[in-house]
């Protein structure tokens, strides 16, 4: 594996990469390649029963002094942070203090401690599904994504904090990673989404949609790690489809619903906890909200491994 000679190389025996969100199926997935190359530490707040044994894990708030311990005794290289809450049933304070307040006390000891990487997953979301959306978003669009939806503030501004700190910190090497849908054994919307027995989609809209396996984000964040990478990526996965294309591929029933009455029961399911969708999620099956990745292919070397079907049926596995 190129990347991992590469790594290898550059981060000594003694040097860990901190990993945070380590408990999650993406974090896991992660670790998986990382452990083969570096020494990892695993920061999260859940119980890890089958880590790796060769992997640290230390439950630990981001929020609390003993993350700051972590950075003094770990002779940290690298932090891949994935410790984003998206809990939509999560209070707002929550979010914030979580998401915001956790992720810049971790960046203050990352500059206090001199790490020397830095790479951060966000999400294309962060740019919101739009009708007057391009037909490919690159990374310098702006990000509008929690006009209509509140929940993506937080993610926003953990983005707005990573680029803040690529400025302010250059002897770090920050990148920002923002994928489109990521489907696999992962416990998000647009993967739970995919796994209902009849799926709603909305009359008179079957928007073209990217989705990426996430596989292809592990390797991704492995990439990112690599000497010399920083800056923001998009990724995509493979060529992009229809709404109503994934769903016949999947082989999944359709109930078409009016956009109105779709938006209101779901605000009703949710209020009474029958629904994880909160109904700002509606604009995802509605409008266009596609990026440009080649800046991730010409500069991280990146290519997806996986075709769409691989990807849409790796919601199968979870």
């Amino acid at each position: 594996m190129e990347e991992g000679d590469a790594l290898t190389a550059a981060i000594g025996s003694d040097e860990s990469v901190v990993v945070t969100g380590v408990v999650g199926r993406l974090g896991k997935r992660v670790v998986r390649l990382l452990h083969r190359m570096v020494r990892v530490i695993g920061v999260d707040r859940r119980e890890f029963p089958d880590r790796p044994k060769d992997v640290q894990h230390l439950r630990i708030d981001l929020r609390r002094k003993k993350m700051r311990d972590v950075f003094r005794a770990g002779n940290v290289r690298a932090v891949v942070h994935l410790g984003v809450m998206h809990d939509p049933r999560a209070s707002a304070n929550d979010h914030h203090s979580w998401n915001v307040v956790g992720f810049g006390k971790m960046l203050e000891s990352m500059a206090q401690f001199g790490v020397k990487k830095l790479v951060v997953l966000s999400s294309a979301n962060v740019y919101g599904p739009r009708p007057d959306n391009p037909q490919f978003l690159a990374e310098e669009s702006p990000l509008l994504g929690s006009q209509d939806f509140s929940e993506i503030r937080d993610l926003i501004e953990v983005d707005m904090l990573a680029q803040s700190f690529f400025w302010r910190h250059p002897s770090c090497e920050t990148v920002i990673l923002r994928p489109t849908h990521i489907l696999g054994a992962v416990r998000n919307a647009p993967s739970n989404y995919l796994r209902l027995p009849v799926v709603p989609t909305l009359m008179g809209f079957d928007p073209m949609i990217q989705v990426i396996h996430y596989d292809d984000v592990a390797r991704a964040v492995v990439m990112a790690l690599r000497p010399g990478a920083r800056g923001i990526f998009n990724l995509a996965g493979p060529e992009p489809a229809p709404l109503s294309r994934v769903l016949k591929l999947l082989g999944r029933p359709r109930l078409p619903v009016p956009h109105g009455a779709a938006r209101s029961m779901l605000k009703q399911l949710f209020r009474y906890r029958l629904s994880s969708f909160p109904a700002p999620e509606l604009d995802h099956i509605r409008y266009v909200c596609m990026v440009d990745d080649r800046r991730a292919r010409d500069a991280l070397g990146y290519a997806p491994r996986h075709g769409l079907r691989d990807t849409v049926f790796a919601v199968e596995t979870g």
